[in-house]
């Protein structure tokens, strides 16, 4: 496992501005810290090899190491604990559990384990159990019948302070003939509750190493949660199901949380005349089906009503919650690229990536390099190494390889998961933040994302092309205005994942002139959205369709953050082709191949391209990503979805094996005839268009190809083909119009 970890609180800073790094080691005594820019990070036998440069910079230095704890899970908060230091209650919620196996889920209460004192409303061998202790003693009562998963039911406990008398109740919503899973249970109880702290939904508060955590978390939906300060007759308790306190029950409800309001914040609001507000702790999942479902309306915006429920994981995480090692204030006058906090302690090291971008209005160069951040928060710290198991090897046709960060995840999982994951009870993994370590995203031999990207910037400096750095988050934040100080924007090689803005963003730089190169494959693929107010997190729901590795359920479709409906962009109206004239067609991550020029590079709108690059020629048949130029994922025109009609294919790569698959959005009934070997769809187009305004757009279509710009010294055909595109997107000379 690693020793040494970090993040930083920024991905991209602008010189004057602060960046903060927050470093963790298991080790004592002190780490470095130095800044470095990344020119390479591929130091993988076959490639260019990692070049990296330390920046003078006044953070550069040693630092006393500890290591910083990481509250795992998502809960409710409410610190008001004189409020619920009650002695006589009724704890009630409706819920959908998911994960009855493990013991110990509490659902709400005001419960201290370390000291076993308070009381709760918990899960234990699948029952409703009612918890009560003193400090000296707990005794318990569950209902006696167990639950189903992904079942609807009430749940309440009720406690007497002057009787002891307590009761437990467990009603499924939906009956079943023959079914016993619903279960009553009345008993008396010698303790009272003592000081249980703060109150907790989806836990309970515990002590370790001297500071306070919480643990029991739960794993499934809750929907209205509510806490009286009396035993509750059972008829009042349905009264309060609907969300409102009914005329009589003022004076005994404490708290009654609605989950269907301000979907996108992070308070749970109490709509009791306390007005006892919850902090919503690591980002559990919202605009979730509530109990009161009834397929009426599957958009949450519409009827949020019906939307009224927490999924609740135990291995949710928005933010480490780090404090802050060092920080550097960017000097004036930096070179925009990409950068690293570079940590070492005796044989541990670790990068820590972000970028520098030029200040705003102030374009230091006329090309931008956009690098594909919102992509690397979908993958990274990805558990698909182990957690896929035999999925990803059919899925890949290769066998599973370990390496260290699959080793860590696996161990130490509380850094978090991606959304290419399913959580502990088999739900996906909606919500994906960059306030944590990155154990996927930076340099060394791993060649996909962040080190295949490096492969471009590293052929960038060897040509002498001047460029400024821009990230996803940049163009998201400030959209088109982003753009039009550049006469040409290139992407990296696979911006995967977009937002609504910077899908506008890229069309209304395209529309106005500016020029395009997109040097990746299975580019503007699924719709997602960050966060409005919180920093460092997104959001996807995986609808319908698409390459997927999970799939939202039914009338969960619609993200949180702003009501949009997830999933791919070509089920919503705006297909990839529309944005480079290409869009995925298959995958295969064994050999890549190569392409060959078609008749229409032969046009003279096209023909620059080819100068030095014969008719004949195989064009990339060599690379460090699979051995070729065209591969890992790739993308074809589609007329139909959006490419321009006077888009030029003008090379195509077609020798593909059976381990390139056809992607399964392309068609509409199952048959063997999807691979490589036997389905003309199965190809990667190179394609070339005029824009209006003299503009252009150029699109490899591969992730593959830019693993190949370096081969040879960089003097090959895939080079110098790039280059000739390079040099004409930047000649300010208009594109005529075809």
């Amino acid at each position: 496992m690693r020793r040494l970890l970090g993040y930083a609180d920024e991905i991209s800073v602008q010189p004057g501005r602060t960046i903060g790094f927050k470093v963790s080691s298991e080790d004592a005594g002190a780490f470095r810290l130095e800044v470095v820019r990344i020119r390479c990070g591929d130091d993988s036998p076959e490639g260019p090899g990692l070049k990296q440069t330390t920046v003078e910079a006044d953070v550069n230095g040693d630092y006393p190491a500890r290591r910083q704890r990481t509250q795992v899970g998502s809960f409710v908060a409410v610190d008001r604990p004189d409020r619920f230091a009650l002695r006589s209650f009724t704890l009630q919620a409706t819920i959908w559990p998911t994960l009855l196996d493990k013991e110990d889920q509490t659902v709400l209460g005001a419960w201290n384990a370390a000291d076993g004192a308070g009381y709760a409303l918990a899960l234990r061998g699948g029952q409703a159990v009612l918890r009560i202790g003193d400090g000296a003693g707990i005794e318990t009562l569950a209902s006696g019948a167990v639950m189903h998963e992904r079942r609807w039911y009430f749940v309440a406990a009720t406690f007497d302070a002057e009787t002891g008398g307590a009761t437990v109740v467990q009603e499924p919503l939906a009956r079943y003939a023959g079914e016993a899973d619903k279960g009553c249970a009345e008993g008396v109880m010698a303790v009272r509750p003592g000081d249980g702290g703060r109150f907790v939904i989806a836990g309970h508060n515990d002590r370790r190493d001297g500071g306070p955590v919480v643990a029991g978390l739960c794993n499934g939906k809750i929907d209205t949660p509510a806490v009286a300060g009396v035993a509750l007759p059972r008829a009042a308790m349905e009264r309060l199901k609907d969300r409102r306190i009914p005329r009589g029950l003022g004076a005994d409800v404490v708290a009654l949380w609605d989950f269907s309001r301000e979907m996108d914040g992070v308070v749970a609001h109490d709509v009791s005349a306390n007005r006892l507000h919850g902090a919503i702790v690591n980002m559990p999942t919202r605009a979730m089906k509530g109990w009161n479902h009834d397929g009426s309306e599957m958009v949450w915006t519409h009827k949020p009503e019906h939307y009224g429920a927490i999924h609740f994981h135990d291995d949710d995480l928005y933010d480490c919650g780090w404090d802050t090692d060092a920080r550097w204030t960017v000097p004036e006058g930096t070179r925009s690229g990409a950068y690293c906090a570079h940590l070492t302690q005796g044989d541990q090291w670790f990068y820590i990536p972000f970028y520098v971008r030029p200040p705003t209005g102030r374009p230091t160069a006329r090309l931008a390099l956009l690098i594909a951040t919102c992509s690397y928060y979908a993958y990274v710290n990805n558990h698909m190494g182990f957690d896929w198991g035999p999925l990803g090897e059919h899925s890949s046709n290769t066998f599973t390889i370990w390496d260290m960060e699959d080793l860590h995840l696996h161990m130490r999982p509380e850094h978090g998961l991606s959304m290419y994951d399913n959580h502990s009870d088999g739900s996906g993994v909606a919500y994906a933040s960059r306030l944590r370590p990155f154990m996927h995203m930076g340099p060394r031999a791993h060649l996909w994302q962040y080190n295949a990207d490096t492969h471009i910037t590293d052929w960038l400096e060897e040509k002498g092309v001047a460029f400024d750095v821009i990230t996803d988050d940049d163009m998201h934040a400030e959209g088109a205005s982003l753009l039009e100080h550049y006469d040409c924007v290139m992407t990296t090689t696979h911006p995967e994942y977009y937002t609504t803005a910077m899908m506008h963003a890229l069309l209304d730089h395209q529309r106005k002139g500016g020029r395009f190169i997109y040097m990746g494959g299975n580019g503007f693929y699924w719709r997602v959205a960050l966060h409005p107010r919180l920093p460092g997190i997104m959001e996807m729901r995986r609808a319908e369709d698409g390459m997927r590795s999970w799939i939202a359920d039914g009338g969960e479709y619609y993200m949180s953050f702003t009501g949009e409906l997830g999933g791919l962009w070509r089920r919503n109206g705006m297909a990839p082709e529309t944005v480079c004239g290409t869009g995925f067609a298959a995958q295969g991550f064994n050999f890549a191949s190569h392409y060959l020029r078609t008749d229409a590079s032969e046009d003279p709108r096209a023909a620059w391209i080819f100068e030095g690059v014969g008719r004949d020629e195989k064009i990339g048949d060599f690379g460090t990503v699979f051995g070729g130029a065209a591969g890992s994922e790739i993308d074809s025109t589609d007329h139909e979805a959006g490419t321009p009609p006077h888009a030029l294919v003008v090379a195509e790569a077609t020798e593909f094996g059976v381990d390139f698959h056809w992607v399964n959005e392309e068609f509409h009934h199952t048959h063997s005839a999807v691979n490589g070997e036997n389905c003309p769809h199965v190809r990667c187009d190179m394609v070339f268009y005029e824009t209006p305004n003299g503009g252009a757009v150029f699109s490899t279509s591969s992730i593959a190809f830019a693993g190949s710009l370096a081969h040879n010294g960089y003097a090959n055909n895939v080079s110098r083909l790039l280059e000739n595109v390079v040099t004409r997107f930047l000649d300010p000379e208009p594109f005529p119009a075809p």
